[in-house]
């Protein structure tokens, strides 16, 4: 399955959903757009978190976000994962799914990590390949994300952000946006965040992530345990600038604050798009 063209919707504003807001959401109907729902949390039959997702999704759209499909290992595909998140897919009807551009093990071992990709053309045709099948077994749209990365390798020959940009051209799947992660990656190797932004196909950008981070001085770590930082809103206004309006959520996996802590994340990510929007629109007349 492959897309000539930009064709995911705008979903608006939304946030993670995690299991602490639950009663919060289905108790006071928050204003959100949507919720993005982490998929290994949900692929068993039955239970609590499919209980409530299914309540959940009687009043709004959900994406799928998934962690396991270790898209650039030189493991076969997981044939039985894919099955699983495929049911569940045919089950709640995402509105799309995402995972990340990286590899978490080797020979059946999963190191619960996200790890970076040497950048070369081998691993290009590799990944392309891979997503292709992913996409045609899942018939839907897939999202690729950029980690942060704390290394890099010596065979790597072009910059990341041309690596994910000729991978989702050549797949014909999009891009999930992670703007933090941008930022880590930027501090800890020294480059411009916004030769990354300017260097993404804007036809592929579907969906943005926005969270916190781990500041160690010389090197930062992604966490998404803490609230988004301005200097990451200020990278966020200028995504906005370059892409338009894209999808965007709040993501927080650690320190869950109250659901009005996340809310007004999403809200203030709102406003500056709206506002940058606004004054696009202005200056363009």
């Amino acid at each position: 399955m492959t897309s000539k063209k930009k064709s995911l919707p705008f979903l608006g504003y939304g946030l993670g959903l995690r299991s602490d807001h639950y009663e919060t959401i289905l108790d006071q109907r928050p204003t959100v757009d949507w919720f993005e729902i982490l998929t290994e949390n949900y692929l068993v039959p039955g239970g609590k978190a499919l209980y409530y997702l299914n309540r959940i999704r009687e009043n709004y759209l959900v994406v799928m976000h998934g962690v396991s499909l270790s898209i650039g290992s030189s493991d076969p595909l997981n044939m039985s994962y894919l099955t699983e998140v495929k049911a569940l897919a045919d089950r709640i009807e995402p509105k799309w799914m995402s995972d990340h551009l990286c590899w978490t093990g080797v020979n059946g071992l999963n190191m619960h990590d996200l790890l970076p990709l040497p950048y070369t053309e081998e691993t290009i045709n590799h990944v392309v390949s891979r997503v292709q099948q992913v996409q045609e077994f899942l018939g839907r749209p897939l999202l690729i994300e950029n980690v942060s990365s704390y290394l890099t390798y010596v065979q790597s020959d072009i910059t990341e952000w041309e690596f994910l940009s000729e991978i989702a051209k050549r797949a014909g799947c999009f891009i999930l946006l992670d703007v933090n992660n941008v930022y880590v990656s930027a501090f800890n190797h020294d480059f411009n965040p916004l030769d990354y932004l300017h260097g993404l196909p804007k036809e592929r950008v579907a969906q943005i992530h926005l969270a916190g981070h781990s500041n160690h001085g010389d090197y930062i770590i992604d966490t998404h345990d803490a609230p988004v930082i301005q200097p990451v809103w200020d990278l966020y206004a200028e995504t906005i600038k370059h892409f338009g309006a894209i999808s965007t959520m709040i993501e927080r996996d650690d320190n869950i604050p109250p659901l009005e802590e996340l809310l007004a994340e999403m809200n203030q990510a709102r406003r500056i798009a709206n506002t940058v929007l606004q004054q696009e629109v202005t200056w363009g007349t």
